[in-house]
């Protein structure tokens, strides 16, 4: 194989992280760059906040020079890769959130900012804004018999272009339209626990949208990509990167035995390569903090699959991973 292509960020990082978890981060990192060049196609799933900690800043680079072609996240890293991108400015940083009172809570209430630790996002500017916007495109395709996906209708409202004078970011720091730009596919799980999830359920109790099945569901997400798996790894295998835990990551993985167990295609392979930051606690009994190999006993990983868990902080570890791999 080809030597890695390392920037300032990617030299540090192979010349300190040496042991423990900064090994793992550059056996993972490598192992990414290997499989990729030996053909291979990856997925990323996005738990968390990702999208709040301003991940778009490595994660739309990464899609644009295609080390990216599948993605799975939260409802919640959907839509606020896109509240960061039209109300950048608005958002207050709280430092000392951990100081915070019941009484200081309620005043960023009152005041109507959203606090994700140390972040606060504020509702008027970002989450009512795009309120307006998805309210349009979920009544116009009710009114037509039209159904699509809940990240399909995002793509709509970036597409009309209408809301780009509300871009408070560079563009290119914003992950959604790096993957619009390059269509690649996404799958959003559980979109109903999101913001604009409930939104929708609001708009359906009050009568805005008659259908409720206007917004296409998760098993509907289900069923695509067990079709869009069997068709690229036909072809390729397909890889795992998996930021954090929960049903971003836990929903994707999962098409593997059910393609074999429930559809019988004994044929498909299984996922190629696989990687989790994580910094759940196995012996809680946590599925998200399990190590790679128990997932070979569900049928979703292979002895030889190559497997790495970082314990660690996503936030920390995810952008050096993408910094290494971009040559930064």
């Amino acid at each position: 194989m080809s030597k890695p292509t390392l920037g300032p960020v990617g030299s540090f990082i192979q010349h300190h992280y040496r042991h423990f978890n900064a090994a793992a981060l550059i056996d993972a990192a490598e192992g990414y760059r290997v499989f990729l060049e030996k053909g291979g196609k990856m997925m990323i799933s996005i738990a968390g906040a990702m999208s709040t900690a301003e991940l778009g800043l490595s994660l739309a680079e990464m899609i644009r020079q295609d080390k990216i072609h599948l993605i799975t996240c939260t409802g919640a890293n959907l839509e606020e890769d896109i509240f960061n991108l039209v109300a950048h400015d608005f958002y207050e940083r709280v430092p000392h959130y951990r100081d915070l009172t019941p009484q200081d809570e309620q005043g960023l209430l009152d005041r109507h900012m959203n606090r994700v630790t140390d972040t606060c996002i504020p509702e008027m500017e970002a989450m009512r804004r795009m309120e307006k916007a998805m309210l349009d495109v979920w009544m116009e395709a009710d009114r037509k018999g039209e159904r699509y996906f809940p990240h399909e209708f995002f793509q709509q409202v970036l597409k009309s272009g209408k809301y780009e004078e509300y871009y408070q970011i560079d563009p290119k720091h914003s992950w959604m339209l790096a993957a619009l730009e390059k269509n690649v596919p996404i799958v959003v799980p559980g979109w109903e626990d999101s913001t604009l999830g409930n939104m929708y359920a609001a708009a359906v109790i009050r009568g805005d949208v008659k259908n409720v099945h206007t917004v296409r569901t998760g098993i509907e997400y289900m069923t695509w990509l067990a079709e869009h798996y069997t068709k690229v790894t036909a072809q390729a295998p397909l890889g795992m990167f998996q930021i954090g835990g929960g049903i971003a990551g836990d929903f994707p993985i999962c098409v593997v035995p059910m393609l074999h167990q429930d559809l019988e295609r004994t044929g498909v392979p299984l996922w190629g390569y696989f990687c989790q930051i994580s910094d759940s606690t196995t012996s809680y009994g946590s599925y998200s903090g399990a190590v790679p190999n128990e997932k070979i006993t569900w049928g979703k990983l292979g002895i030889d699959t190559p497997k790495y868990i970082i314990e660690s902080d996503a936030t920390i570890v995810a952008p050096l991973v993408f910094a290494y791999l971009l040559g930064w």
